[in-house]
């Protein structure tokens, strides 16, 4: 998002980083130097290791293997503490240890530990307090009148949908007549989610708080809840505003404090904790400028899972993609206004997979009185106890666009990530500020939810043809609209 978390998260260094599996340079030693007295790492082992070997581990490097949660144990992942001496560990002898992890052959994936924070308090940001969580001040007024053609669009009642134009954006009317992504878990890794009034409809299933270790999982940001609403706020129930897939179910991992910040290693066992409890879809709308192994591999095993991971590409307006978006195995998401153009906040780079509207809080481009903000129901910054319907905007508001439209083909039926990413972006359209055969602003193009649901269905179709394929069965819903494809 932007204030809020435009991108979502902007990473910081809690300690050092390193961008790849070798020892870190004599630049991420020097970042050492400035670590807190008592500095970690973290290390993912090997999961076939017995409990008596993990013990083993700990003694022959001489360190504490703390558990981040009541998961670390069955994650075989640590944080990774020197035993005490006369002195703390200097940046010499971190670094070294760090490259003896990295080389065993126990270790799948160890970094000093990271702690990413909103981007609003990097130095990069390009954001402004002011620019984020505004609301709708004016009057619900009367419901959008439905579209002429029946067939080809469904318009739903919620009042403040009138004002969503980043819905239209990406053709969600004529996507809802054919997939509402019915029955599907998305996760949202974040600040957590709150039932607001408006998400009353949508389900959510279980889910778990990492920051202090409980099932209690409700957001006291306000961030997470925005997030969640853009992929599934309950939609067509005369109350507020729609979300995209809004017969999906949400489920909340909060790996982000009230302040808006969390560590590497909390966000690394929520993406296994989620694909291990159900989770189809990942959406993190959070990130930073350093690599991390150990969340890298997180994501890939996510993906190995099946699961469609989708990530914010960040916010700072550079030619570098955010982390964990540019690992191997996500969906990275730039952000579009309302003209279509990338924003002025957007990252960009060759790991750009598609974009989807972010909004820019700071132009009424479609003259409807509002900014051109991302809307959606939420708990309110900084008290809460109430909620409001707020207009956030950033890369953090694009990236649940395209996790909700994942969440569509899922439910058709498409189960492998790859193909979800594929049917993307082959049906991305291009817009008029598109430059060349590939833009690193845009990657494929914005996202067309509506070309994407139809792509899937004939290739379903086409595979259920083939000899030795269960026939498709026709999809059938009384309640919406179907318009023929």
């Amino acid at each position: 998002m932007i204030q809020l978390g435009a991108l979502g998260l902007w990473g910081t260094l809690a300690a050092a980083a390193g961008n790849h599996p070798a020892a870190p340079t004599a630049g991420a030693a020097a970042a050492v130097a400035e670590a807190p007295a008592t500095p970690e790492l973290v290390v993912d082992l090997d999961d076939q290791m017995t409990d008596a070997e993990v013990d083993s581990f700990a003694h022959r490097y001489k360190a504490h293997l703390q558990q981040y949660s009541r998961f670390s144990r069955q994650d075989h992942l640590f944080r990774l503490q020197p035993e005490a001496g006369n002195k703390s560990p200097g940046a010499a002898q971190l670094t070294a240890l760090l490259a003896a992890l990295r080389s065993d052959p126990h270790v799948e994936a160890a970094d000093f530990t990271l702690t990413y924070q909103i981007p609003e308090t990097a130095p990069t940001a390009l954001t402004r307090p002011s620019d984020e969580a505004l609301p709708v001040a004016l009057t619900q007024g009367a419901p959008r009148p439905q579209d002429d053609d029946q067939r080809g669009r469904f318009v739903p009642n919620d009042p403040k949908y009138r004002y969503q134009w980043h819905l239209d954006q990406i053709r969600m009317p004529q996507a809802w007549t054919y997939n509402r992504g019915e029955g599907v878990v998305v996760a949202v890794v974040d600040t957590g989610v709150t039932p607001v009034e408006d998400l009353q409809g949508t389900e959510l299933v279980p889910g778990w708080n990492f920051v202090d270790d409980t099932p209690d999982a409700r957001d006291d940001h306000g961030h997470g809840t925005h997030v969640a609403g853009t992929i599934a706020q309950t939609t067509h129930n005369g109350v507020g505003v729609a979300g995209v897939a809004y017969q999906a179910k949400i489920m909340p991992i909060k790996v982000l404090s009230g302040s808006g910040s969390g560590s590497v290693t909390g966000i690394a066992q929520g993406i296994r904790w989620a694909a291990n409890h159900g989770a189809k879809v990942i959406n993190m709308s959070l990130g930073g400028p350093y690599n991390s192994q150990v969340l890298a591999k997180a994501v890939k095993y996510a993906h190995d899972k099946g699961v469609v991971v989708v990530c914010a590409a960040g916010n700072d307006w550079r030619g570098k993609v955010s982390f964990p978006a540019a690992n191997l195995g996500a969906i990275a998401v730039a952000a579009t206004q309302y003209d279509e153009a990338t924003t002025f906040y957007s990252n960009w780079g060759k790991e750009i997979t598609i974009a989807a509207p972010g909004g820019n809080t700071r132009l009424d481009q479609n003259n409807d009185g509002l900014p051109d903000g991302v809307l959606q129901n939420t708990v309110t910054p900084g008290n809460i106890s109430k909620q409001d319907y707020l207009l956030f905007m950033g890369t953090s508001m694009a990236s649940p666009h395209i996790a909700g439209v994942a969440a569509l083909l899922v439910s058709q039926g498409v189960r492998n990530p790859e193909q979800v990413a594929q049917l993307l972006q082959k049906t991305a359209r291009r817009p008029a500020q598109y430059r060349g055969k590939h833009d690193s602003h845009y990657g494929a193009g914005i996202a067309d939810a509506a070309a994407a649901v139809a792509a899937a269905h004939q290739m379903l179709v086409a595979e259920a043809s083939r000899p030795g394929h269960a026939q498709l069965r026709p999809l059938t819903d009384d309640s919406c609209r179907c318009g023929a494809w």
